[in-house]
């Protein structure tokens, strides 16, 4: 699990309660049904008239389960894994991979094809195209994030005229200028905290995880390619280390 995500989330939720709780608490005066329909609703329309119904789908819980999760693997063990069983390919043969058990399951996927013989190119061109769609797939869901960030606030705008104009045509009644100024205010307050709380720092965090995937798929395919060729388990070590950052790299030398 990314703990950084949750603490995140916690954390904004926990600033805007401790400041009503200094405020007396009442919290009923930051609940306003007119706002959370401008802003909800109208997020939702902007949001769907930008991305069709299918992206939508299935870019939100895409998103928000890799917002939360870490990679399973790191770049690091992830060499360490492939160096092992090149290891084993270079004593035993391609056979062998069959009954090797790693832990990410695109590799797996890739002595899967080593294993049945696949030529190099094929297995070349099938684990590309698994890599472009899945990060495809995760971009969508960063762009549908950032999407409803965009439009949160201006919606929250959109909120206010709307109270303001309503505040302005009851001028002859007080009883209605309190409602319309609480519509006003708390639809800024709503587009702001949905678009800075939650959804434009999940749209970053995903980008960052797209492009972690990009650079550990593109190194779990170099590493296939250069145990179907039956390359030494040196050099594919010394390869797929360039894709490490250069502390990385010393680290990894100073505990070989």
């Amino acid at each position: 699990m990314d703990i950084a995500t949750g603490a995140g989330i916690i954390g904004g939720i926990a600033t805007i309660v401790a400041l009503i709780m200094i405020d007396g608490g009442n919290f009923a005066a930051y609940w306003d049904k007119h706002a959370a329909i401008i802003i909800f609703g109208g997020a939702s329309a902007a949001t769907m008239l930008r991305f069709p119904f299918s992206v939508i789908a299935h870019g939100l819980p895409m998103g928000l389960r890799f917002a939360f999760t870490m990679r399973s693997i790191h770049p690091r063990e992830l060499i360490d894994e492939i160096t092992r069983v090149a290891e084993i390919a270079r004593k035993s043969g391609p056979v062998a991979l069959e009954n090797v058990q790693v832990s990410d399951p695109f590799l797996a996927q890739g002595l899967r094809y080593i294993a049945d013989g696949y030529d190099k190119d094929f297995i070349r061109d099938t684990m590309e195209r698994d890599r472009d769609n899945f990060l495809q797939r995760l971009d969508e869901g960063s762009k549908v994030y950032r999407a409803i960030g965009d439009c949160a606030p201006a919606w929250g705008m959109i909120g206010t005229i709307l109270g303001m104009v309503t505040m302005f045509a009851n001028m002859s009644d007080p009883s209605k200028l309190g409602p319309a100024m609480a519509t006003a205010l708390l639809a800024t307050l709503y587009g702001a905290m949905v678009a800075n709380m939650f959804t434009l720092p999940i749209a970053d965090k995903l980008h960052i995880k797209l492009e972690e995937e990009e650079i550990s798929r593109t190194l779990i395919i170099d590493g296939v390619l250069q145990m179907r060729d039956a390359k030494s388990p040196t050099l594919v070590r010394e390869m797929l280390l360039a894709y490490l950052p250069d502390h990385h790299r010393a680290e990894m030398a100073a505990a070989a």
